[in-house]
């Protein structure tokens, strides 16, 4: 679970470079309409705007065009101890000559290809193979980073060692990968076969499975497969590389445009009815927990603030928020409204994309965000109501706590320091790190941690995965948190 959740983390290093990308497309697509879309009645493909245009939209696709290089990379760095860039090199090294080695043009050196092994290794750069690469490059540099090799070979000792051993494995990795491959694959394809036939469905299904693997880092898996062209899908980029429906098999924009009305207007009808159901004397506390994470996730899509606030105090709920995604998916497919992001379904993304070939009636983002906003707030206000759920500002803590500093001060000294004084003090800490929104620790003795005391200090939610695990769901400041903390601890 640990390795699982680490993979999460990681995986947020590569997915942050993606809204500039957006952002440059969004803009480029808007200044030069026929750059992708090509000549039709009103565009010009000529003059400076389309040149700035056609600039941009070349800039921001050459980081969609080489995410897989960029998890690789993220992945490597990420997971390696101290972050060190060495393991991001060692994963270069590992991409490169995984995909080099079975590419089909060296496959077909050494084996016959059918018409499907074919398709599976012309399909061999992709995210799935950079999150092999990348697990390749962190592990050997955890591993091997401090190896001492004889005095004759001493210049390669050390970290000097990784890339050279990380080559070595990544070839053995290579041979198994020449057989597995093509089956995975051809699972890979049959199940994005099984969801594109079910078309609406499909979709909505997809959106469900999304979300309930949020806990668990394993979205960004299930991501692979429908948004980039593991499998020859790719919803996000063709979207983003100005295809339209008729350029591919399905309804380009179907596994993403679900998303927008429940994160941007969903979350925060959700917002609303935990703050009407709060006690009382606690209204204020789940007002600071969830209107942020309510702003976040209409602004830039991002949920896991507020996801983080309730699934682990109130998991029957979550389920609920998870089939509400899929409900709406299939609701927005059937209507036919289309929108695309680079980084997730905000406001910022839905504005940029809404000049790309493949958008589709966004306007209907305002009918589709006020049904979005009236059933999340119903069906929370009813469940948390009915079955008296744990959510923010129901739970049964010391009033004392809801006291005590809120995360909305920006006083992020204060914040790590309450929550170093509820994780044990410095010595009970191992480790310090911290992804998107969450800062994850490693302790030495559990029974010193006192969630009670973490939580005063505003933070959305306290996650034990492991016994030697505290995470703190701190929210989109999570950094300025996680600085002010090494520097308590040092």
């Amino acid at each position: 679970m640990k390795f699982l959740q680490k993979l999460g983390k990681s995986l947020m290093l590569p997915v942050a470079c993606l809204p500039i990308c957006g952002i440059l497309m969004g803009i480029g697509y808007a200044l030069a309409p026929a750059a992708m879309a090509g000549e039709v009645a009103g565009y010009q493909a000529s003059g400076i705007a389309y040149q700035i245009g056609y600039y941009l939209i070349k800039a921001g696709g050459a980081l969609i065009d080489n995410m897989a290089i960029l998890f690789a990379i993220g992945i490597g760095v990420g997971m390696s101890e101290d972050n060190d860039g060495t393991g991001g090199l060692a994963a270069l090294a590992s991409w490169l000559m995984i995909t080099n080695l079975l590419s089909t043009a060296n496959v077909s050196v050494i084996m016959s290809l059918s018409e499907d092994a074919t398709l599976a290794f012309d399909k061999i750069q992709n995210p799935f193979i950079g999150i092999i690469a990348g697990i390749i490059g962190a592990t050997c540099y955890n591993k091997f980073k401090g190896t001492q090799l004889p005095n004759f070979l001493s210049f390669f000792s050390g970290k000097r060692c990784v890339a050279i051993v990380a080559g070595v494995v990544s070839i053995i990795v290579s041979v198994v990968l020449l057989f597995v491959w093509p089956i995975l694959f051809g699972a890979l394809v049959a199940l994005g076969e099984a969801i594109v036939k079910l078309d609406a469905v499909g979709a909505g299904l997809y959106a469900f499975f999304n979300r309930l693997l949020i806990p668990f880092g394993l979205h960004h898996a299930l991501n692979n497969v429908f948004w980039f062209d593991t499998i020859g899908l790719g919803d996000l980029t063709h979207f983003w590389a100005g295809d339209t429906s008729a350029d591919v098999t399905w309804s380009l924009g179907m596994y993403m445009s679900g998303f927008f009305p429940c994160m941007m207007f969903g979350i925060p009808g959700a917002a609303l009815a935990m703050v009407h159901t709060a006690k009382s004397n606690k209204k204020k506390v789940a007002i600071g927990l969830v209107t942020s994470a309510a702003i976040a996730a209409f602004v830039c899509g991002v949920t896991e603030p507020f996801e983080f606030a309730f699934m682990f105090l109130a998991p029957a709920l979550y389920v609920i928020y998870a089939l509400l995604y899929a409900i709406f998916t299939v609701i927005t497919v059937l209507v036919g409204f289309r929108a695309g992001f680079s980084f997730s379904a905000g406001l910022t993304d839905l504005v940029f994309s809404a000049s790309l070939p493949a958008a589709q009636n966004t306007l209907l983002i305002i009918p589709l965000g006020i049904a979005a906003f009236i059933v999340f707030y119903v069906v929370f206000r009813f469940a948390i109501v009915k079955f008296d759920l744990k959510t923010p500002g129901r739970e049964d803590d010391d009033q004392e706590a809801e006291k005590q500093v809120q995360l909305s001060n920006d006083n992020f000294t204060e914040v790590a320091s309450i929550i170093l004084e509820g994780i044990g003090g410095k010595e009970n800490v191992t480790s310090i790190d911290n992804c998107i929104t969450r800062l994850r620790l490693e302790i030495k003795d559990y029974t010193k941690v006192d969630e009670k005391k973490i939580k005063s200090a505003g933070v959305a939610g306290v996650i034990r995965p492991g016994k030697n695990s505290v995470q703190v769901i701190v929210g989109t400041k999570v950094q300025f948190v996680a600085d002010e903390f090494k520097k308590l601890c040092r």
